[in-house]
């Protein structure tokens, strides 16, 4: 695993106005910290100004614990949301996976390799189908099989396997299965989907037969934060790959599947380096 300096990272948010930046930052130089990264960005329309702050841990003269409390007086005056997130600690991982593998063995080699700095505490699967490929990276493989009467059942047990291993971030690696809302809620933007095709485009069922129908020229892969509603959460990355007349079905997968793995882990990086704000159905994503 890589090691990288421990930070502090603040995300905020709160109505635009005067002053927050220089609040901000004189509450950082108060307390000895030293600015790596800034980015700010506001919003015209809603009137809604969004910062994400990476400062050095070292020389801070807070303890991690009390910093939020610390700062709650300029949270206060901004009346401003406030997250105090620490890089130092490898965040952990749910994927979980029905019967389609490649997301699920992209993500085993990135963290395997270092590429992705999170661990993967365990595989969470409806089929027995990818047990083996968890076992030769190391991985636990949870197999909770389901049938349309034991769903409620199926995904109490899924939330066991979670909660136990004490999992940051749960990653729908193709996974084919509905999660009811209060599942979702539970982790709260804290699950990531893939999505096999650019939304809003194409979605349902058969997305490359859809894109083949109707000769499109760019195909493309959605990740998200899953919500309630199927397929329409707020959105952290996507990209585009071209296609011609000359691509069969078989040809519009094969590159489907592609990008669905780099999306995806671009997605669950951004995230983990907590660059990512949500607010009403959208996200801020500071590269």
């Amino acid at each position: 695993m890589v090691g990288v300096d421990p930070t502090v990272v603040l995300l905020l948010s709160c109505p635009d106005q005067r002053g927050i930046v220089a609040a901000v930052a004189g509450f950082i130089a108060e307390h000895g910290g030293n600015i790596v990264d800034a980015a700010q960005y506001t919003d015209p329309e809603e009137g809604i100004f969004f910062q994400r702050v990476e400062l050095e841990s070292a020389g801070l003269s807070l303890p991690p614990a009390e910093i939020a409390r610390a700062f709650e007086p300029v949270a206060q005056r901004f009346d401003m949301d406030v997250a105090v997130r620490f890089t130092e600690s490898v965040p952990r991982l749910a994927v979980l996976v029905s019967r389609e593998a490649h997301c699920l063995q992209d993500l085993l080699f990135r963290t395997r390799s270092g590429t992705l700095r999170a661990e993967i505490a365990v595989v969470i699967s409806n089929h027995p189908d990818h047990a083996d490929l968890a076992a030769f990276f190391g991985v636990e493989y949870a197999h909770l099989p389901v049938t349309p009467g034991t769903r409620a059942e199926q995904e109490a047990e899924v939330r066991d396997v979670i909660d136990e291993r004490h999992v940051d971030l749960v990653v729908l690696a193709r996974y084919m299965q509905i999660l009811s809302g209060s599942f979702v809620e539970h982790y709260r933007h804290r699950i990531i989907n893939i999505h096999h095709s650019f939304l809003p485009a194409f979605a349902g069922a058969r997305p490359y037969h859809q894109a083949h129908h109707w000769g499109v020229k760019l195909i493309g892969a959605t990740a998200h934060y899953a919500t309630e509603q199927l397929d329409d959460g707020p959105i952290i990355e996507q990209d585009v790959v071209r296609v011609t007349h000359r691509d069969s079905v078989e040809d519009l997968a094969r590159k489907g599947r592609d990008l669905e793995e780099l999306v995806l882990a671009r997605a669950v990086r951004l995230h983990l380096a907590h660059r990512v704000l949500t607010y009403a159905n959208r996200t801020v994503v500071f590269e």
